[in-house]
């Protein structure tokens, strides 16, 4: 049909998967997140470590992008341990939770929410693979752009609203409006009691590290070229706060510096996630 274009993948989700998968190719082990099959679904073809948004300057956004994707999945598996049956990623990109961890999937109900096209595309890339789509794994497309009630959505897709779930937002909030954060803020604060949200959100280029700035930059450049700009960039105080003013009983800041003691320790390659860049907010009902 003419005018009608062929589902594709969001790049920056191919580009955080990339990332995840460079970081088992070319960092030294330990290593802090292990996502290959992220690679599998991309396809990016040969020469793909030569993309210019693979070079050296990306190294500590790959680190961050590496040091949230386990925080989220360790807190993921306490809170699953302690009868949590509900897992919700919103944005869910190229993520392969499902995949690389099925024993633990399997005990969860998993549902990926993310634009109508991408999900159409990685639906249709997990079958082209063999890795199906097992009975737990649920992709709820909502099209954010004609307004479609992601929480409704979620409900039509068997969520069970009266059941505790955790809640992950890794890397969406830098390109939602204040209002859209706080829509979301909100929805998630109404959920079961018992629920958490993990959400990163983006400081101000002028809070980073000097050494990063203009990686920042760069990336803030190539995201508003590509049509997809940062829309806001929040401090911790007002993340916090603004936590606080959705309904959130209990709020807390995770920095980069935590994150960089809890996984980079003990690295001696100089890998580290760059403070005050991308953190994380963890919210509790």
């Amino acid at each position: 049909m003419a005018g009608t274009s062929l589902p594709q993948p969001d790049n920056t989700a191919v580009r955080t998967a990339l990332w995840r998968a460079l970081h088992v190719l070319a960092d030294a082990p330990p290593h802090v997140f292990d996502d290959r099959l992220g690679l599998d679904l991309a396809a990016p073809g040969p020469g793909w470590t030569a993309r210019g948004d693979m070079g050296e300057f990306t190294r500590p956004f790959r680190a961050s992008i590496l040091a949230r994707a386990r925080f989220v999945e360790d807190l993921l598996a306490e809170q699953a341990a302690a009868g949590i049956a509900q897992y919700v990623i919103l944005g869910a990109g190229l993520d392969t939770f499902a995949q690389r961890k099925p024993q633990l999937a399997a005990r969860l109900q998993v549902f990926e929410i993310d634009q109508p096209q991408p999900q159409q595309w990685k639906r249709q890339r997990l079958l082209d693979l063999g890795l199906g789509i097992p009975d737990f794994l649920h992709l709820v497309p909502v099209d954010f752009e004609a307004g479609e009630d992601w929480l409704a959505q979620l409900v039509a897709a068997g969520f069970d609203a009266q059941k505790p779930a955790v809640v992950a937002s890794a890397g969406v909030s830098m390109y939602l409006s204040r209002e859209a954060i706080m829509a979301t803020l909100r929805q998630v604060a109404a959920l079961a009691p018992g629920s958490t949200l993990v959400m990163s959100f983006t400081l101000p280029v002028e809070c980073a590290d000097p050494a990063i700035r203009a990686g920042m930059e760069k990336a803030m450049e190539g995201a508003r070229a590509s049509g997809t700009p940062f829309l806001s960039l929040l401090t911790p105080a007002e993340m916090l706060a603004m936590a606080r003013e959705a309904g959130f009983r209990q709020v807390a800041h995770i920095p980069a510096t935590e994150l960089a003691r809890r996984y980079f320790a003990d690295r001696t390659d100089g890998l580290r996630p760059p403070a005050h860049s991308e953190e994380l907010l963890v919210a509790g009902i």
